[in-house]
């Protein structure tokens, strides 16, 4: 096997003899003389050029499984690849869609509280009016009373006897009436235990739902398992809309107008103060401290500070370029800096798109949007308390776009920037 690996042409055996054969058994290159009076009596060997292109054509065979193999194993890393793009793009939509439901779950909570107190206040309204006409039919009854003694103080007072007796005998039927014990009134007291010992309960049922870790809580579903939908093709886990019941937020719905003092000098403003349009050329002075004067920028006259609100904005007409969001009152008018861009700094979110592209924005960060079709009508909604922004595609179903999820210091404006057409707010019905 050394003289073959060293590429010696003289037997190892017969040292005179130039190899010519093969020993299949001893792996070796040997003369002719070897398998007659050798070592290598009773050996298969063949020829050493059919033995070299034998070990050619299993060479050949293994590069080729070798390939093969590499090729099964960079597939591999593919579809792992695939399912951990998939993975991440189906965290994301699930995260939006739970986002949805805690949305929802918090605006129901907010209208449970509203209809609870309602009930209170309505229920408190009729006992406080029923106390007030027994109250009234006690004064009445009072006033009688006292009208009806000065009437008998007289009489006991007459000096002549038969008008005494005249009077007393006219007034005795009357006196007997009012001698009879006066009624005692107790009010029906008023409580509210039913409501509170409901809620106690529902909030009881809540808190020990919660009690135990989320982990443990999911333990036991099937639905907390990747493995679930393990048989499904790639791609498929990402196949979630996240959509909401519009007539949720329509309850928190709002109609901000448009703060002429603040727009572009190249913007017009609608009479209703509603839509926003570009023009060709500037009317107003820029140098007034509340306006843009860079950018083509309009904030609304609305502002917010706490609470629930929803409004939404008509963008069919708003052409290749737009962009929703709110502003801090700080934000600075002049120039064309990041401080001044809606989305580029800290004190300000937004939705943008330009040409095919949508992106949210927020401290000059981008997270790309992506969408089939480009909404026509995008409903916001802010929940100040809790620091949610949240768009929706109106015309798609309140399919979920994006939603921020920040700490408001500052009482938020509704703003919009154009490229070109109009945008407007939507009155909501």
């Amino acid at each position: 096997m050394r003289a073959m690996m060293g590429g010696s042409r003289c037997c190892p055996e017969h040292k005179e003899r130039v190899v010519e054969l093969f020993c299949n058994m001893c792996k070796m290159c040997i003369c002719t003389i070897c398998p007659l009076l050798g070592t290598h009596q009773g050996h298969t060997v063949r020829l050493i050029e059919e033995a070299a292109q034998n070990m050619k054509n299993l060479t050949s065979r293994c590069l080729k499984q070798l390939d093969q193999k590499k090729n099964h194993i960079l597939g591999n890393i593919q579809h792992i690849e695939l399912a951990a793009a998939d993975l991440k793009a189906h965290t994301l939509a699930s995260i939006e869609s739970l986002t949805v439901k805690f949305a929802e779950l918090r605006l129901l909570l907010d209208e449970e509280e509203k209809l609870s107190k309602k009930f209170m206040e309505d229920k408190t309204k009729l006992a406080l009016w029923a106390y007030d006409s027994h109250i009234e039919s006690c004064r009445e009854h009072i006033s009688n009373i006292d009208n009806f003694s000065s009437r008998t103080r007289c009489i006991e007072h007459q000096t002549d006897a038969i008008t005494l007796i005249k009077e007393y005998v006219f007034a005795e039927e009357e006196m007997l009436r009012h001698m009879s014990p006066a009624d005692q009134i107790h009010p029906v007291p008023v409580t509210f235990g039913h409501i509170e010992n409901y809620f106690n309960s529902f909030t009881e049922a809540i808190k020990i739902s919660v009690k135990e870790p989320l982990g443990k809580r999911l333990k036991n579903s099937i639905f907390s398992s990747p493995s679930v939908a393990s048989h499904l093709k790639p791609g498929s886990l990402v196949e979630i809309k996240s959509y909401a019941d519009r007539s949720l937020f329509l309850k928190d719905g709002r109609c901000p107008t448009l703060n002429p003092d603040t727009m572009h000098s190249r913007l017009r403003l609608s009479d209703d103060l509603l839509t926003v349009y570009c023009a060709w050329f500037g009317r107003f002075n820029s140098g007034e401290p509340q306006r843009f004067d860079k950018l083509l920028q309009v904030m609304s006259r609305d502002c917010f500070y706490s609470g629930s609100h929803y409004w939404e904005v008509d963008l069919s007409q708003a052409g290749q370029g737009w962009w929703i969001g709110i502003t801090y009152p700080s934000i600075k008018r002049k120039g064309d800096s990041e401080y001044s861009r809606l989305g580029w700094n800290i004190g300000s979110w937004c939705i943008k798109r330009y040409e095919h592209e949508h992106w949210a924005f927020h401290k000059g960060e981008r997270t790309p949007l992506h969408l089939d079709i480009t909404p026509e009508r995008v409903g916001v909604f802010l929940d100040y308390e809790s620091g949610v922004l949240s768009f929706y595609d109106v015309t798609s179903g309140m399919k979920m776009l994006h939603t921020f999820r920040c700490k408001f210091t500052e009482s938020v404006y509704p703003a919009l920037r154009l490229w070109g057409g109009s945008i407007t707010m939507h009155r909501l019905n």
